[in-house]
């Protein structure tokens, strides 16, 4: 996988379910192949909005075996392969690479929070087990814990198969201070934020990209506003930035956000369940409702 294959729009695929929340496979080929057909720049499976957290170990690594055999090698493929335990990961990076994806994207550890310099024999061990890149990917509000531009720019600096990093944190001083300390002191590392308001902001401040929860069913606003910016189209950028801060609003909407990633995709086109995996569960007809509207509004 190329450094250059990590950036644009990169969509964090939902993983498709049945009621019961069982992987329903012929779902997921249907997903998967409409956002094949659409420009985002690589496939994300197992991270935050693929529900990982909340399936077994045999089930992520079925997923993925699942997900990489269906693309097919016809976009570059990220396995997320987080966990609690440096050895866990190490067993879910080495079976992604040992069937054929791309990269790895590492979230860290959460539930107990760890010196920077755990942190950071972490993610070296976990990138010397592999020879495929790895991403690392910061998300505090879930985390709870940051991974700090100085500690990222430390693994970037000292752990060349570390090639980029997720920053979902919702201050975009952050990503700054990622691409002012990261970039800065190398620049083929790569940022990219997760959330989606952010991705304008980002690559204006010189990051890369985005991987972004909406590009499951808008891919046309979110790979538009990538194309906008790159040819410097501000009347296309003025047009879409506005539907995707609407679509933005979906988040709050409930508590994890799983299902309505899944929904917004079944009602924008893509033939398929949207069960989600205990604990979670289908919200109320008032968040329907309402997730219904902020769709029609971005146009959709």
């Amino acid at each position: 996988m190329s450094l250059d294959s990590i950036k644009g729009v990169i969509p964090p695929v939902i993983t498709v379910m049945n009621e019961k929340g069982e992987f329903d496979s012929d779902g997921m080929g249907a997903h998967i192949d409409r956002l094949l057909e659409s420009d985002v720049n690589a496939l994300l499976f197992l991270g935050s909005a693929g529900e990982f957290s909340q399936l077994t170990a045999a089930t992520r690594k079925r997923v993925a075996e699942f997900c990489v055999k269906r693309v097919a090698g016809r976009k570059p493929v990220i396995i997320g392969t987080g966990a609690c335990g440096t050895a866990e990961v190490v067993e879910l990076s080495q079976h992604a690479q040992s069937i054929g994806a791309d990269a790895v994207i590492v979230v860290n550890p959460y539930y107990q929070c760890m010196s920077d310099d755990r942190l950071y024999r972490h993610y070296r061990t976990i990138s010397e087990s592999i020879s495929i890149p790895v991403l690392m990917y910061n998300f505090p509000a879930l985390t709870g814990q940051d991974l700090s531009p100085a500690l990222v720019t430390r693994i970037a600096k000292d752990c060349p198969n570390v090639i980029g990093i997720k920053d979902t944190v919702d201050c975009i001083s952050h990503i700054r201070d990622l691409i002012l300390q990261a970039k800065g002191a190398r620049p083929d590392f790569k940022v990219v934020c997760g959330y989606d308001e952010y991705l304008f902001s980002t690559l204006a401040m010189g990051g890369d990209g985005g991987i972004i929860g909406t590009s499951n069913f808008a891919p046309q606003i979110t790979c538009g506003i990538y194309k906008a910016f790159q040819e410097k189209d501000m009347t296309a950028l003025t047009e879409l930035l506005p539907r995707l801060g609407i679509l933005s609003q979906m988040y709050a909407l409930d508590v994890p956000f799983y299902w309505l990633l899944k929904e917004a995709a079944r009602a924008t086109g893509s033939d398929i369940p949207t069960g989600v995996a205990a604990p979670a569960s289908v919200p109320g007809e008032d968040v329907q409702k309402r997730l219904a509207e902020i769709l029609a509004q971005a146009g959709l």
